[in-house]
């Protein structure tokens, strides 16, 4: 796309109003220094010494930290964390993020704070090394008062917002944020609001999902459609393109190293290739990038073409960033979008 094009729908983004609704996690994330390294006293057992703890927002709020990386105006979070440390982190780090609002993230002493605690090794001249992780997550049911109040929110947001996300991060359904209860209400909303963009992600697949526009991966797509995973852009393009028609709705397919198709409930369909890459790089935060710039400039009257290739710029430059669940400017994106 031109330049032009792409400052124009950049400039629009910092008038958009857009809520994610998902699960928002706290990435943890812990600097070891090797060169500090000991031995336990009382166990024998080898001592990492943390010279740095770095907490950002992570899962939904990686899609919410592009969004505010983008300059969109006003953002609302509509989640939940627990009345405990992390979540204490959680929401001042969401807080920190320019045009947040906090009005719908809800804290609880019924959830614990769904949590990624990276380990990460930092030696000169090196890229950092994740060790193994250690994960904090809820493995019951969502009360339903809690996902009541999360209906209400999303109600009373959908009337005065330009894009919906959901974003669905737990391992186990009904557990998290996107319950059955809460994909019925974003239903409902775009039902009333039918020009309401309503992009709908999951980990879990989008299988048990209403007919709302859809981001997936290549497996995803295959699991969706009861076929095998596509062969190539001109198969998944296909089987993109009838799910879009089924639903009636937008569906975006990300393709790893073959870039992303797009297609929409008339049939016309899209192809953006990937970048080459330029160097190391760690894939953590790119399709959660993908999301919500597809979203973003969307809203902001991309055209499908145009979205998919800012969706892919903005993947690439995240790719790049090593060691963090990075994001992606304006900036860098136009220096790409002009290569």
């Amino acid at each position: 796309m031109d330049l032009s094009g792409f400052r124009e729908i950049a400039a629009r983004c910092m008038r958009l109003r857009i809520a994610v609704a998902g699960d928002f996690c706290l990435d943890r994330y812990l600097e070891i220094d090797p060169a500090r390294a000991e031995t336990s006293i009382e166990t024998g057992l080898p001592v990492r010494n943390v010279v740095r703890v770095r907490p950002q927002p992570g899962a939904a709020g990686t899609v919410l930290n592009n969004l505010a990386s983008l300059g969109v105006g006003e953002l609302y979070p509509v989640g939940f964390c627990g009345d405990d440390g992390e979540g204490y982190e959680l929401r001042c780090a969401l807080a920190k993020l320019p045009g947040a609002r906090l009005d719908a993230f809800v804290t609880t002493p019924e959830r614990r704070t769904f949590t990624y605690c990276k380990p990460l090794l930092i030696e000169p001249g090196k890229a950092p090394r994740e060790l193994e992780r250690l994960d904090s997550k809820n493995w019951t049911p969502t009360p339903a008062p809690l996902q009541r109040q999360l209906i209400n929110h999303i109600g009373r947001l959908a009337p005065e917002i330009d894009a919906l996300i959901l974003m669905d991060q737990v391992d186990v359904t009904e557990t998290g944020v996107v319950t059955s209860a809460v994909r019925d209400a974003a239903l409902d909303a775009l039902r009333k609001r039918p020009s309401l963009l309503v992009l709908a992600d999951s980990r879990r697949g989008l299988g048990d999902y209403p007919p709302l526009a859809f981001k997936m991966n290549a497996a995803e797509l295959a699991a969706l459609s009861g076929a095998h995973a596509p062969a190539d852009v001109s198969a998944a393009t296909e089987m993109a393109t009838h799910l879009a028609r089924r639903n009636r709705q937008p569906v975006f397919v990300t393709l790893s190293e073959h870039g992303i198709v797009a297609a929409s409930p008339d049939g016309a369909a899209e192809h953006a290739p990937a970048l080459a890459v330029r160097g190391p790089i760690d894939i953590v935060g790119a399709g959660d990038s993908v999301t919500a710039n597809l979203a973003a400039a969307l809203a902001a009257g991309a055209s499908m073409r145009h979205a998919i290739e800012i969706a892919m710029a903005a993947a690439s430059v995240v790719v790049h960033k090593l060691g963090t669940t990075g994001t992606a400017s304006p900036q860098e994106i136009e220096a790409l979008l002009e290569t």
